[in-house]
């Protein structure tokens, strides 16, 4: 079978035999338990609680929203009574308002949202309706409103719906046990989003290290002649969207283009499942499917939880530390972020809790640039990460921007391959930051 890929990049442990045969367990807080559900999963705007202290809440109930165009709602994941509304400690590092739900255990569920029949009678804008109801967005981390990317306008033809099924980030199998575990409601959810676009034909996109994956959704797509499964080869970052879109079709998006722009359009697994549940079940999002791994942990697990669940609590239930963590990342090792606190709660962007003994988290200490070229010769995007280390170290904001500092991905691939360990990614990372909120607040000028 041939493996299609992407040039450059890189080539970590994937540390996914820690978790990748451990079957997704159910599992749901205890009563009295406090949930604490952010009004901002997601980019663009903020929702507004919609709720009040000692208000008794149903599952599913929209709990928080916006009236602006980007942005997603957010629902109530146990039934209960409002503790309190209030700013909250996120995975992110940022106090978020935020709605506090005492579990009560019950698990009442609201009324489901208006289906209005099989989804191949209804309209597009029923479905895209459905979908933005539903509170869903990018799961795979970006966390950007999916209704939005499923409107790309009338000038954008599409003819590519993609399925990152890569899961490229190392340690994490959500994706992978959802495949394995659940591929029948992935197939559905791309079907759905098919219909949206007619003539489109859908791709489903897996690294070859999930070869029963690969089995599974091959056999659940063998008589749907407009979808099919491409084997990727194990690369990082091949899950990141434009590398998956060079992968599978060849195309290259343009710098500070979408990728609507080359007929793409290109959405997580998780995220794909979800259309699903409020397409098909009328199910808002309230839950997912999360990876609780590392050798700091005793029982590397996949569970799937009610959004606003203690990161904590997940850890206990993967049977808690063996031997103290020297650093706990939300995500994956390449682009997630490190914790100091695991009383933060689960939410549509979590994806993975890694827990990593001192020996796996260790990062020796930067030393002089050699110019060996290295982090320009794995980069994904085709970037100079020396020079964009130069230029932020120097604060030279204009020279940053002409080096297109701000295509970079985040992928981390320069800090992972740099032999001098110069923390490359991470200066970039703070840079471009902190060079949109200028140019922000210049107006874009």
């Amino acid at each position: 079978m041939e493996l299609k890929t992407f040039k450059r990049g890189v080539h970590p442990h994937d540390g996914k035999e820690l978790s990748n045969k451990a079957a997704i367990q159910v599992l749901n807080p205890e009563v009295g338990e406090l949930i604490t559900i952010p009004m901002s999963q997601h980019i663009g705007a903020p929702c507004d609680a919609l709720v009040k202290v000692n208000e008794r809440v149903l599952v599913g109930q929209k709990i928080g929203e916006s009236a602006a165009f980007v942005s997603s709602p957010v629902h109530a994941t146990v039934s209960g009574v409002v503790k309190g509304v209030k700013p909250m400690l996120t995975p992110g590092g940022t106090m978020v308002n935020s709605v506090i739900i005492e579990n009560d255990g019950e698990y009442e569920e609201a009324p489901p949202l208006e289906t209005q029949g099989d989804y191949k009678s209804m309209s597009n804008e029923q479905i895209i309706g459905l979908v933005k109801a539903a509170g869903i967005v990018g799961l795979g981390g970006a966390g950007f409103p999916t209704q939005v990317k499923l409107s790309p306008g009338p000038d954008s033809k599409i003819t590519d719906i993609i399925v990152n099924a890569a899961e490229c980030e190392p340690y994490l199998t959500c994706d992978h046990r959802c495949m394995v575990e659940r591929g029948e409601e992935l197939v559905k959810g791309l079907e759905i989003m098919l219909k949206l676009f007619p003539g489109s034909k859908g791709h489903i996109g897996i690294e070859a290290n999930k070869p029963d994956a690969i089995d599974n959704l091959t056999k659940l797509t063998s008589g749907i002649s407009d979808i099919s499964v491409v084997a990727l080869k194990c690369k990082y970052p091949q899950g990141s969207e434009k590398q998956l879109i060079d992968a599978v079709t060849g195309r290259q998006v343009p710098s500070g283009a979408l990728p609507a722009a080359v007929g793409c359009i290109v959405d997580n697994v998780a995220t794909v499942m979800a259309i699903k549940a409020a397409v098909i079940d009328g199910k808002p999002l309230t839950r997912r499917v999360v990876t609780v791994t590392g050798d700091a942990v005793n029982k590397p697990s996949n569970f799937e939880v009610p959004l606003g669940m203690s990161y904590q609590k997940l850890i206990d239930a993967a049977g808690g530390f063996k031997e103290d963590p020297a650093k706990v990342i939300s995500g994956g090792p390449m682009m997630g972020v490190a914790l100091f606190d695991t009383e933060v709660p689960v939410t549509k962007t979590t994806s993975g809790i890694l827990c990593l003994t001192k020996k796996a988290a260790e990062i020796p200490p930067e030393s002089n640039c050699i110019r060996c070229g290295k982090c320009v010769e794995h980069c994904p995007m085709g970037l100079m990460p020396l020079h964009l280390n130069s230029d932020t170290l120097a604060h030279d904001d204009d020279a940053f921007v002409a080096h297109h500092g701000l295509d970079c991905i985040e992928c981390g691939s320069c800090s992972f391959i740099c032999p001098a360990k110069r923390q490359l990614a991470q200066s970039i990372r703070v840079n471009k930051r902190a060079v949109m909120a200028k140019m922000r607040a210049k107006g874009g000028k």
